[in-house]
């Protein structure tokens, strides 16, 4: 049988947590999101005017769609912010490609480099792509949360 927090315990949880850790975590909660959908997520996956997130590629290799929290907007819309700051300082550097899924990355050439495509938790650090060999931002990784 699943453990399933009290609201109180939750709004313990959350009050422990700050940055990152704290919008992912609420996110996991508020939305129903598992870990790795919720680090793996792209700008262009919320979509704040429907207040919804498209899960790509979720448990079964499903899409689907789920809610954004009213009291996540705003933080989300700071941590794209960020975001677009970071990709900035990427691209000046040569480096602001992000791994694209499947085939996506011969069909579309230049998505790799959209703002859209980048991750919403994109790593502090660089890695290299161990099949190209680009260097690039990829998310975070769930031993992080």
């Amino acid at each position: 049988m699943p453990v399933v927090f009290t609201r109180e315990e939750v709004r313990a949880v959350l009050a422990c947590l700050e940055g990152t850790k704290w919008l992912v975590t609420s996110l996991l909660y508020g939305s129903g999101l598992r870990l790795h959908e919720c680090l793996s997520l792209r700008i262009k996956d919320i979509d704040f005017g429907y207040r919804q997130i498209t899960v790509r590629d979720g448990k079964g290799g499903k899409d689907r769609v789920t809610v954004l929290p009213a009291t996540l907007v705003e933080p989300l819309q700071r941590q794209i912010e960020k975001v677009c700051t970071f990709y900035g300082h990427d691209l000046r550097a040569g480096c602001g490609s992000v791994w694209l899924p499947h085939a996506l990355a011969r069909k579309y050439p230049n998505a790799a480099r959209e703002m859209a495509w980048q991750f919403v938790f994109p790593a502090a650090k660089l890695s290299r792509d161990p099949v190209s060999g680009a260097l690039r931002h990829h998310h975070l990784h769930v031993t992080v949360i």
